[in-house]
């Protein structure tokens, strides 16, 4: 056989008990309950059992499952990691580097903690475009409303006004800008200090390295979380070349080194990279079972956590092969 599902993640917590109730993510008994619901309809598999079947057409178990957590939360080391060992489950970490060697908070994640502190996006809309006006005039910047008729546009998770937001403070406007218009929305919504804020979000490089030792494997999301694709060539490979200095730096596996593209950026100039530089597979954000025959190693869809059922006696469902 060689089908699998590669199931992604990113927040596991206690959200109903924790100070952001807003923010999206995976309650922690229903991990714990998605856990059991896998290993009684799936085979789990590791990641070197994965790169056998795509390298050496070695067969993986019929509906082979791996487990992906993306963007080294210390969710991950407190509540999944515990859970995975006591089920003789390996998890995938990737770990955009620049949270933990900087200790500074990326863009992405103010965003989400923006959006979980807010209660009238319209409001949060009208403040972004305040901001956006008083900066606009030193940058090369269409006006706010093209922004909006553009990029808010809803997708399966999401309403058109925070896909509007996301886009538009993760990837449109220029870095230095929308840099900027974060921070000040981080400070206004969040209150936190940022330093502070990071040593509670993300994990530590000791516990990284302990996930390693003890059989879990960490890959590459890159050193700054950047759009892979919107990057000139040069500037991708710095940041490919970081983040393998970062995975080389706590024991993270350099001849089986994988990596999970920051949004989902993959583009053919950096499945190119990735091929030069030896990685060995590349997780996408597409979404489908893949089939180790018949899927690039580099362009590996996965499905979201949201595509299983979080009962570990529910029946299983269409994506199930």
């Amino acid at each position: 056989m060689s089908n699998l599902t590669v199931v992604m993640y990113h927040y596991v917590r206690p959200i109903k008990d924790s100070r952001y109730i807003g923010i999206k993510g995976l309650e922690y008994v229903d991990f714990k309950e998605q856990v059991s619901f896998i290993k009684k309809n799936y085979n789990p598999v590791t990641i070197e059992d994965v790169i056998g079947s795509f390298e050496n057409n070695i067969p993986l178990p019929p509906n082979a499952a791996l487990m992906t957590f993306d963007d080294a939360y210390s969710d991950h080391f407190k509540y999944v990691y515990p859970i995975l060992k006591k089920n003789g489950m390996q998890g995938c970490f990737y770990a955009p580097a620049k949270t933990i060697e900087d200790k500074e908070v990326l863009d992405v994640n103010k965003i989400h903690f923006i959006l979980s502190s807010v209660y009238n996006l319209d409001d949060l809309i009208k403040e972004t475009k305040c901001h956006f006006e008083s900066l606009s005039e030193s940058y090369d910047v269409k006006k706010f409303d093209e922004y909006f008729s553009e990029l808010a546009v809803a997708n399966r998770f999401d309403p058109k006004e925070i896909i509007f937001i996301k886009r538009l403070l993760q990837v449109a406007l220029p870095e230095e800008m929308r840099g900027i218009i974060c921070d000040r929305l981080f400070e206004r919504y969040v209150g936190m200090e940022q330093a502070a804020f990071c040593e509670e979000l993300y994990m530590t490089k000791d516990q990284l390295k302990h996930m390693v030792a003890d059989g879990m494997h960490v890959g590459s999301h890159g050193y700054n979380h950047y759009w892979w694709n919107k990057l000139k060539s040069q500037e991708l490979e710095q940041e490919i070349d970081k983040s393998l200095a970062f995975l080389k730096d706590i024991n993270s596996n350099s001849e089986n080194w994988t990596a999970c593209y920051p949004y989902g950026s993959s583009s053919d100039d950096v499945v190119q990279l990735l091929q030069r530089k030896g990685c060995k597979l590349a997780f996408t954000t597409v979404v489908d079972v893949a089939n180790t025959k018949e899927s690039h190693p580099l362009l590996v869809p996965r499905l979201d956590t949201n595509d299983l059922p979080k009962s570990s006696l529910a029946e299983t469902n269409s994506w199930y092969r």
